[in-house]
């Protein structure tokens, strides 16, 4: 069979004189996705087109189309030439195993195609119909659609499903974020938020070993990769944070633990930022959800930023958080039980409210600059 893709693009028509930036960023983006494919890309009026691929490896391909931001939907197509006898054939063939109600419809680019949308639908429909007895015309809401794309070009696609696809701005057309991500599951959700609005990311991981394990680690690798494949690459850097646990354990109220703990994450987090060419933070924090995370909290850690945190989870409750971590495939990985830095030093009764001027009362018996320092000295970067 001779099949194509076509990809449709979504937001980037509403960009005015600025369309062809953002078109040419999506193809650009979406010819890396597919790279390793056998084919041919093409744009053609308002769509990509892929064509000349092995069918064995359609689904694949689709995989791989679906985890490039800026994509609204996708559909695979059978081609035929612009001839009313052909279109029927393939038609009446995509057909022939299915049932419940259809109607066509017919879209004519190529004006100079002898017959009008209208009587084409009525044409293919009326043999559809007569070559399988298990469907019925619905015209108001059927069952499937019948499409047929009748181009300039010569080439007709015939195709039955639209598969939606990430949507958003392309990869890159929104700046680049560093996002602070742990082994839970709200972080990796996050970066794909922010990704879906075309963000670049690196990611920064808070690492207390030998209290954390290796297999906490490999964990949040793991993640990283997951995020990164709706980024086109991900760069991970990972931190080390054990000296400044302690310090803290050692010098603070236990009460400030957590607290002190998620300002020097700040503080370090904008600083890889910046030596890295991003230009915001971006958490996996929502409201209310735990401690850390009260409006007060938050105001503790903000106040250490002089560059933009964005929380694109912050009014999510838990269960939309768990479905898009199934839908992108970070769910599982998220629940294995393998600790991060952050439950290693827990107190029993962590701050919900803290004081800004009596949460800075206690970081002043620490040496701040210094542990900042030490673990910038130290950072391992992992190109994924």
């Amino acid at each position: 069979m001779n099949k194509v893709i076509i990809i449709r693009w979504g937001e980037i028509h509403l960009k005015g004189k600025n369309r062809g930036l953002f078109e040419k960023m999506l193809e650009n983006n979406l010819k890396h996705a597919i790279k390793d494919f056998d084919c041919t890309f093409k744009k053609i009026s308002g769509r990509y087109l892929i064509k000349d691929f092995s069918e064995f490896y359609t689904e694949d391909i689709l995989n791989k189309i679906s985890k490039v931001s800026g994509v609204h939907s996708a559909s695979v197509c059978e081609i035929v030439k612009n001839d009313i006898d052909l279109i029927i054939e393939k038609a009446k063939e995509v057909c022939k195993d299915r049932s419940g109600t259809f109607k066509v419809d017919t879209k004519r680019a190529d004006k100079t195609f002898p017959m009008l949308s209208v009587d084409i639908s009525r044409k293919v429909g009326g043999e559809i119909l007569g070559s399988n007895k298990n469907l019925k015309v619905d015209v108001i809401s059927p069952d499937f659609i019948v499409n047929i794309d009748i181009r300039e070009s010569g080439e007709t696609f015939i195709f039955t499903d639209t598969v939606m696809m990430m949507g958003g701005m392309p990869s890159g057309s929104s700046g680049k974020g560093m996002l602070m991500i742990s082994g839970g599951i709200d972080s990796p959700v996050a970066g794909y938020m922010m990704a879906k609005r075309g963000m670049k990311l690196d990611a920064v991981h808070f690492h207390s070993y030998p209290y954390t394990s290796e297999q906490a680690k490999e964990k949040v690798i793991e993640l990283t990769k997951s995020v990164g494949e709706y980024t086109g690459g991900i760069k991970l850097h990972i931190v080390s944070f054990t000296e400044i646990q302690e310090e803290i354990h050692k010098n603070c109220k236990e009460e400030y633990m957590i607290t002190l703990m998620r300002r020097f994450m700040m503080k370090i987090a904008e600083k890889i930022a910046r030596n890295t060419g991003a230009q915001a933070i971006i958490t996996g924090e929502s409201l209310g959800q735990v401690a850390s995370q009260t409006i007060e909290s938050i105001t503790s850690s903000n106040s250490v930023a002089t560059m933009p945190v964005l929380r694109p989870l912050i009014a999510f409750d838990k269960i939309d958080i768990i479905k898009i971590s199934e839908k992108i495939g970070t769910y599982e990985t998220s629940i294995l039980p393998y600790e991060d830095c952050c439950t290693v030093f827990l107190p029993k009764h962590p701050l919900i409210k803290p004081n800004l001027k009596k949460v800075m009362i206690e970081e002043e018996r620490l040496n701040v600059e210094e542990l900042i320092l030490n673990a910038l000295s130290n950072v391992e970067v992992i190109d994924l």
